[in-house]
């Protein structure tokens, strides 16, 4: 007998949730509040292109991602692409991502050069990353890579990211994030990476065209503000001042909105929930007439940008204008986070020009701004052990976000394989 099952929040993993359940014969009920499907996924009408408001990218070890393109006969909508990175250093341009690249890297010693890489080699062929858990990020990485690569090539990422934060992150976390980049390469001098025609709105739609052809329901510009619980059970949420009944509530929403939505929880697991920090982001995105760089990824270490780098993403998926993504990553409570739009975009137009002196104003058609407060969870070391059970001590309550796959870092790959588990789990 399927049961009716209410899942918070249409991001990569709600849908993911919603998709295995409707699959399974269940009638799974998708509440968001935004007015589309996808969260940090969605994308919007950038002046005549529907693209993402905030920049995705896939790996050839994006498997969960590949097998859902598979099951919905998209996968030969997947295309993959040689790319290129390069560093922003000294006001020079310099090619990066390959041993040659670092070989040739002008400002940074052969000592440094030779730990920095061998740091990053090794980090590609750990598995195993409990013994990095516990381990704060920055102390880890200087003590491989020495003092100079790490004023060079690191602790300008850690400020421009984390800033406060910076010094207190898991070493296992970041290890992935250097493990993913590392394993994405098809060789040491090649790196691949993958888009999806039409970007990630195309999964988007054909995961809601499934989750509904399966009998599953998504509704749109529906909060729910509070789910119901008495004796320890579920009984439903409540939305638009109505109560509807469920047997069983999966939440994907940020975790900083859970004790606000899940009240009734017991107070030791809302405290947990509250002492989780994140940082928000500003992300602009740019449309040119002519291309900033040939880089997919460039890192930016000039004490005149505020940026632990940018993303031309059109030198990965090809448009008929330059997109470039920049990222200005800060904490919510951070007065910056509080400055007007056209503070950002004047930023991204001053560092622009700074690359590419031949960039003219007449060059920028246009230039968006897209804030996101609860952007990236903040990793501490032992984070997994500070989270709340994902099976909550509440009879038919299930809660995660992309906190819950530490150590990898957020990615549509990652909530669609946690997204299909949870599910199963729910219903088991």
């Amino acid at each position: 007998m399927g049961q009716r099952i209410a899942v918070l929040g249409a991001g990569p993993m709600g849908l993911a949730v919603a998709y295995q359940l409707a699959r399974d014969g269940h009638t799974p009920v998708i509440f968001e509040a935004d007015d589309r499907v996808g969260g940090m996924t969605a994308a919007f009408d950038f002046s005549g292109l529907t693209i993402e408001r905030y920049y995705h990218f896939h790996c050839i070890s994006d498997h969960a991602f590949l097998t859902m393109l598979d099951e919905l006969n998209l996968a030969d909508q997947m295309r993959w692409v040689e790319t290129k990175m390069g560093y922003w250093y000294q006001n020079r341009l310099q090619p990066w991502g390959n041993p040659i690249a670092l070989l040739k890297f002008k400002g940074l010693s052969l000592v440094a050069k030779v730990r920095y890489g061998l740091h990053a080699f090794l980090c590609t062929k750990r598995n195993d990353w409990k013994p990095l858990d516990d381990v704060e990020a920055t102390g880890w990485i200087r003590r491989w890579v020495g003092e100079e690569a790490w004023e060079v090539l690191w602790r300008r990422l850690f400020d421009y990211k984390f800033y406060g934060y910076a010094s207190n992150l898991s070493a296992a976390w970041i290890w992935s994030r250097i493990r993913r980049i590392g394993r994405s390469r098809y060789s040491l001098f090649r790196e691949k990476l993958g888009y999806l025609e039409g970007g990630s709105e195309t999964l988007l739609q054909a995961i809601k065209r499934d989750i509904e052809a399966h009998g599953g329901e998504i509704r749109l510009k529906s909060s729910v503000t509070k789910v119901r619980i008495e004796g320890g059970k579920v009984q439903g949420v409540e939305v638009n001042g109505e109560v509807e009944q469920f047997d069983k509530v999966i939440s994907t929403i940020p975790l900083p909105y859970v004790p606000k939505v899940i009240p009734d929880l017991p107070e030791d697991i809302l405290q947990r929930f509250k002492a989780l920090q994140n940082v928000a982001v500003v992300c602009v995105i740019a449309k040119l007439r002519k291309p900033l760089t040939e880089n997919f990824w460039l890192n930016t270490n000039d004490p005149d940008m505020d940026i632990p780098g940018l993303v031309e993403y059109s030198n990965l998926r090809p448009l008929d204008q330059h997109i470039v993504y920049v990222p200005f990553y800060v904490p919510g409570e951070h007065p910056k986070f509080a400055e007007p739009d056209e503070v950002f975009l004047d930023k991204v137009r001053r560092y622009f020009k700074k690359i590419n002196p031949s960039l003219t104003d007449d060059d920028f058609i246009d230039l968006r701004a897209s804030r996101y407060r609860y952007a990236q969870p903040i990793c501490d070391p032992s984070y997994l052990d500070r989270l709340p059970p994902v099976s909550l001590p509440v009879d038919g309550l299930w809660v995660a976000d992309t906190s819950y796959y530490y150590p990898e870092d957020r990615g549509i790959s990652e909530s669609i394989d946690f997204g299909r588990k949870m599910a199963r789990d729910a219903v088991k």
